[in-house]
């Protein structure tokens, strides 16, 4: 595409040289702002004006800090509506996670896991219609998400390696909001009842998390399990493709740890 030539990105850079915003110079010339960042960088770093040789390091390999609860809930909002590629003119892979405007609150939380993962590395949003992608470059992301592989996730195994899996068991409720703020919901369904001969309408609150992967849907109930909620599978068509808790006591558990979307 024209916008990554090279014409487009050196007016990038001369309009940083003369002092416009990095988000200004991406408006002007309508690329992500986090494609203008990374020709900025690369550009500093051919002229050996970055500082110092600094390698981010990885936790997995390197025995960095990691904060555990921050990348359970990013785990699960991975497992939800993330996804990791690889574009040919980048020499790393990025991670997205698509948030919806209408959850600005769910998209700080996102982006501030990011930053808590991934310290070392910037995380930008990229604006799309009615939503936001946060996203942040990093040569760890394979190492940190196994899970990823071609085509899409309910086509392929998914299951967490035991250091994962070690991480979801110390920190489950933040797995389990990363899902649900991914790819669940918190409503009020309705009914009616027969009282005394008369049908009366009652209304109540309920959580679903619905997702294609029978695996990612197992990950999902065995920890609702762990931590004591009570669901059931729901059909949505012929599909069983719908997690619910209703049980008063489970809402109440799942609404102290989670809550609605904000």
């Amino acid at each position: 595409m024209e916008f990554r030539g090279a014409t487009t990105r050196q007016k990038a850079l001369d309009l940083i040289a003369s002092g416009v915003a990095n988000a200004e110079v991406a408006r002007r010339l309508g690329v992500p702002v986090g494609t203008v960042g990374y020709w900025l960088h690369m550009d500093r770093s051919k002229r050996g004006e970055c500082p110092g040789p600094h390698r981010p390091s990885c936790p997995r390999y390197d025995g960095r800090e990691l904060d555990e609860a921050a990348y359970s809930y990013l785990l699960g909002l991975y497992l939800g509506d993330g996804h990791i590629i690889q574009y040919s003119q980048h020499r790393v892979p990025s991670l997205m996670i698509a948030c919806g405007d209408t959850w600005p609150g769910l998209m700080d939380a996102c982006h501030a896991a990011m930053q808590a993962v991934f310290p070392d590395n910037s995380v930008c949003r990229v604006r799309r219609t009615g939503c936001h992608n946060v996203k942040v470059y990093s040569k760890h992301l394979w190492c940190m998400f196994p899970q990823h592989g071609p085509g899409r996730k309910h086509e392929r195994s998914i299951a967490l390696e035991p250091w994962q899996q070690r991480i979801v068991d110390i920190h489950p409720w933040e797995f389990l909001r990363g899902l649900v703020h991914s790819d669940g919901c918190r409503i009020t369904n309705w009914a009616t009842r027969l009282v005394r001969g008369e049908r009366k309408r009652y209304e109540y609150t309920r959580y679903f998390f619905t997702n294609k992967s029978d695996d990612i849907r197992k990950l999902c109930s065995d920890t609702l399990d762990k931590v004591g909620v009570e669901w059931k599978v729901t059909r949505r068509g012929k599909d069983p493709f719908n997690i619910s808790v209703a049980r008063k006591a489970s809402v109440a558990l799942m609404d102290t740890h989670i809550g609605p979307k904000y």
